[in-house]
């Protein structure tokens, strides 16, 4: 079975937001990504959501978590900014259709240590856009292969 790795949804410009980076929310069009994710992913993903504690992560996933009867949970090893090999120890022990919310700087890295790894990530586009969602598939406790599914 499945992970999916999803890439927050549209948050607001970080320009112009004066507060702390950490507590930026989704914008109007950044729900309906959320409400759109959570749509596609209720019939697959099993849980953990394991997030970014950024809010606009928490956000993203607390629709599929609601429809899941779960809770959003934060890890920091999925925030802006990590380096990517706790990340990657944490995609390791996680239980099959996990679902991880992370930032468009966390997940290539990721991505890439995998494919080093030996995983197969054909079609795979270089960068993660907002709400985009990254199927990674694992048999025998390896990463074989990666699809990506377009933002909603």
């Amino acid at each position: 079975m499945p992970l999916y790795i999803v890439r927050h949804a549209k948050a607001g410009s970080r320009s112009t937001w004066t507060e702390d980076d950490a507590v930026r929310p989704l914008t109007v069009a950044g729900v309906a990504q959320a409400e759109a994710i959570a749509e596609s992913l209720a019939s697959l993903a099993l849980g953990p959501c394991l997030s970014s504690p950024y809010l606009r992560c928490l956000q993203t996933l607390t629709p599929l978590a609601d429809r899941l009867g779960l809770s959003v949970l934060p890890d920091d090893r999925l925030a802006e900014g990590a380096p990517f090999e706790p990340a990657l120890a944490l995609l390791e022990d996680v239980s099959d259709g996990a679902v991880l919310c992370s930032h468009g700087d966390l997940i290539p890295d990721l991505l890439d240590a995998l494919v080093r790894r030996g995983m197969s990530a054909d079609g795979l586009p270089t960068g993660v856009k907002k709400a985009a969602i990254v199927v990674v598939h694992r048999e025998s406790g390896r990463f074989v292969r990666a699809e990506h599914r377009p933002a909603p």
